[in-house]
């Protein structure tokens, strides 16, 4: 019997990333790397307060300090706008919600630690350290509000006293009057509330940016780790700066992660561009680890109430949904989108008819929220699958046989929820019953039983998720043969880890015959690249693939035009195979690079293709957990993920997003925990006190792909980015769940189940 050789390159070869060697050999060069000559050093003199009324002095002293620059205050940027809200949403009542003014420096009121005050400009970063400490700031303190229920308390101080509140919005979906009809006809109802704990992104490498300003040409040019430059380059330019967007070039080097935190347009970057023209000279700021705690925008912080109706056969007829969404001290980019488009998934995989949704943002003075990996998404998700898990057990079905009895089957789709998001292909019972039998469900109580008898308690925790990524929409590519036979490939998109560069070369290189080698792909440049929509939402490869794949058979079809002339043969005839066109079946060829030379112009393909509805990856993970009632410690023994990514690409680079998404999962499951005190202080400020997960607090992940490739989607990819997030949460928690409900008696338990809450929890419920 005759093997088929191993794929080489093209959709579905399980290629290295081509990226790596660079990186972890330290070669890559990342914003910090970036020191232009006579480029001056910049440092933010940050509130300590969590809200009060500001006054300075000493900013003269500052000024005249050693090394000193420049030193700008909200008097010296009164010309340029306020910080923009990008996303600002139709309320339940018809109306716009207010927007705040969002200082890029602070004139006379501070609202979180970690508000912007001052910018100091000098030759050292120690210097700018040393005038800051010159700086003397008067608080007067106002009252801080923590917490979203006391901040909506009718006697709450306002953060916003002209809003008369300190609800920044009132959002819902579906019909509310048709959802309570359906309940009060319902058999029965099960409710639950739940917390999504705020989290800190922590990327590895902290933000920074260089800002250059040219002054023959008026231009700048700003460097910095973004997730995209073309619409951060329309942020800082129309929203802020007021200039035309061909005045500012956005250059992205190496970006050690970005998490959709480095989608946004921060203070720094408009300031030290202000500096760079002022002063004529380059400015660099980097920032520190303990920066990005107090500054950069934090994630999730959700508190929802929730409800399903069901019928007496455990049918769900309604869901309703109460869920109130941090803001922080200020309406971030696109902070109040991400709660809204978090609730467009409430319904799950399940066939829920009739949904109610109402969304509440809330300011408290903590450094705003906005998108964090999954935005949105892995909220609903935990959300559902918690619920459905309690649905299971009040109304003694299990949380298997729940499931499978409102999963919507497979003849229903394609599928619009309530909601208004069209499933289009899918088996979820089938990713179900798969991961079940990969995980042992049969053998589970006999392992429980085990546990129980070594003094242990022990879970099993299901969470079938679906999420919405690849926004309708495209991204341009042009693939364009050099002089020298390779090729560049321009795209709008912007890695920050997941292996662009392999994704996209892989598929060029199938179409013209070259090696990876020999494909540049060029994404961080908005000079170079003409537009581009950045990389969040897990778009880059469902909307970008499509369009470098359709630009690189542009591309062939005239380079076969072109060479078809000067071997005087039919274009049908020929081959692209090693760098070289060659006419099938003879030794007769032209090499790329000579038909690059015979061409009268710069050959390339340029390509947008576009898809009028998201894609809607989906799947099963299954936790097994093992819990120690004397410690409180939570260990994970078995993790089991069965995933429908519609066509893979790549099988290396989909197994390292989803370990990493779910290691993120479980970081925020188990571990992470943002806690400010009473008067607004982060008491979780740094890594000693802020708990990631580490190596060894992960298992070894059982993975595995059920794949139904999408009909939304031109190559019938559905998006892998963020998945595992989307999954992981909910699996972990209702393992815990289980198993201390079972050993214990506890009836709740919210994230992080870290072991002294996990402690806690069972001596109350002992005591109780």
């Amino acid at each position: 019997m005759n093997q088929m050789a191993p794929q080489k390159f093209g959709i579905g070869a399980p290629l290295r990333r081509k990226e790596d060697a660079t990186l972890i050999t330290g070669q890559g060069i990342y914003t910090d790397d970036l020191t232009p000559e006579g480029c001056l050093r910049a440092y933010v003199l940050r509130s300590a307060m969590a809200h009060a009324k500001i006054s300075l002095a000493g900013v003269e002293d500052a000024r005249r300090s050693p090394g000193v620059a420049m030193v700008l205050t909200a008097a010296d940027i009164t010309d340029i706008k306020p910080m923009p809200t990008r996303a600002v949403m139709e309320q339940k009542d018809g109306s716009k919600h207010a927007v705040p003014r969002h200082e890029v420096l602070c004139s006379d009121t501070v609202r979180f630690v970690g508000d912007a005050i001052a910018f100091i400009v000098a030759d050292t970063i120690e210097q700018a350290q040393d005038a800051a400490e010159l700086i003397e700031v008067d608080y007067d303190p106002l009252p801080a509000v923590i917490g979203m229920d006391a901040a909506l308390a009718a006697d709450a101080p306002l953060i916003w006293p002209d809003l008369g509140s300190n609800a920044a919005f009132v959002l819902g979906r579906g019909d509310e009057t048709e959802c309570a009809k359906v309940f009060a006809e319902a058999d029965q109802v099960v409710a639950i509330d739940i917390e999504n704990n705020r989290l800190i992104a922590n990327y590895m490498e902290p933000r920074g940016c260089v800002a250059e300003f040219d002054v023959e040409t008026g231009r700048f040019t700003l460097t910095a780790g973004t997730q995209g430059g073309h619409g951060m380059r329309n942020v800082i330019c129309e929203h802020i700066l007021g200039i035309e967007e061909d005045r500012l070039r956005i250059v992205t080097p190496e970006v050690g992660g970005g998490f959709g935190t480095k989608m946004f347009t921060y203070r720094e970057y408009p300031l030290s561009l202000i500096a760079a023209e002022r002063l004529q000279k380059p400015v660099k700021w980097i920032g520190e680890r303990m920066e990005h705690f107090v500054t950069d925008a934090h994630g999730r912080d959700n508190s929802v109430h929730a409800e399903l109706a069901l019928n007496s056969e455990g049918c769900i007829l309604a869901l309703k949904v109460d869920l109130k969404a941090s803001m922080g001290a200020y309406l971030h980019q696109f902070a109040p989108f991400i709660p809204f488009v978090g609730t467009s998934m409430s319904t799950g995989l399940y066939d829920i008819p009739t949904i109610g949704v109402t969304v509440t943002g809330v300011y408290e003075n903590k450094v705003p929220t906005d998108a964090y990996r999954g935005a949105g998404r892995p909220e609903a998700a935990y959300l559902i699958e918690r619920l459905i898990d309690k649905a299971g057990d009040e109304t003694g079905l299990g949380p298997v046989e729940i499931r499978k009895r409102n999963f919507i089957r497979q003849d229903q789709l394609p599928y619009t929820t309530a909601t208004g998001r069209m499933y289009d292909t899918g088996d979820y019972e089938g990713h179900l019953l798969k991961a079940l039998e990969v995980a042992d469900h049969a053998g589970f109580s006999a392992r429980q039983a085990d546990s129980v008898a070594n003094g242990k308690f022990r879970g099993f925790g299901i969470s079938s998720y679906i999420e919405c990524c690849a926004f309708p929409g495209g991204e341009e590519a042009t693939v364009e043969l050099n002089g020298n036979g390779t090729v560049t490939l321009l795209i709008g998109t912007q890695t920050n880890g997941q292996g662009h560069a392999t994704a996209y070369s892989q598929v060029i290189a199938e179409q013209l015959g070259l090696e990876l080698e020999q494909i540049e792909v060029i994404q961080g440049d908005t000079d170079r690249v003409r537009q581009g929509g950045g990389t969040g939402g897990s778009r880059s490869i469902p909307l970008g693939l499509p369009s470098v794949d359709q630009a690189s058979q542009s591309l062939v079809k005239q380079i076969k035009e072109l060479a078809a002339e000067e071997l005087e043969t039919g274009v049908e005839d020929l081959d692209l195979i090693d760098g070289q066109v060659r006419v099938v079946g003879t030794d007769r060829q032209i090499s790329l690079a000579d038909v690059a030379a015979k061409a009268q112009q710069k050959l390339f393909g340029r390509e947008e293709v576009k898809q009028a509805e998201a894609t809607y990856p989906n799947g099963t993970h299954i936790a097994e957990v093992e819990i120690d009632p004397e410690t409180g410690d939570v260990s994970i023994d078995a993790y089991v993920i069965v995933d429908d990514f519609g066509v893979t690409v790549n099988p290396v680079l989909l197994v390292g997003q989803v370990h990493g998404g779910t290691a993120q999962a479980i970081s925020q499951a188990l571990c992470e925990h943002t806690v400010y005190d009473e008067e607004g202080q982060l008491l979780t400020a740094s890594l000693l006190d802020y708990h990631l997960a580490r190596a060894a607090d992960l298992p070894d992940f059982s993975f595995q792909t059920r794949n139904v490739p999408s009909t939304t989607n031109a190559l019938g990819i559905k998006g892998a980015g963020e998945a595992g997030t989307i999954g992981g949460c909910a699996a972990i928690m209702n393992a815990v769940q289980r198993a201390l409900k079972d050993g214990a008696g506890v009836n709740h338990m919210d994230m992080p189940a870290t072991p002294l809450r996990v402690w806690e929890a069972i001596q109350t419920a002992r005591i109780t």
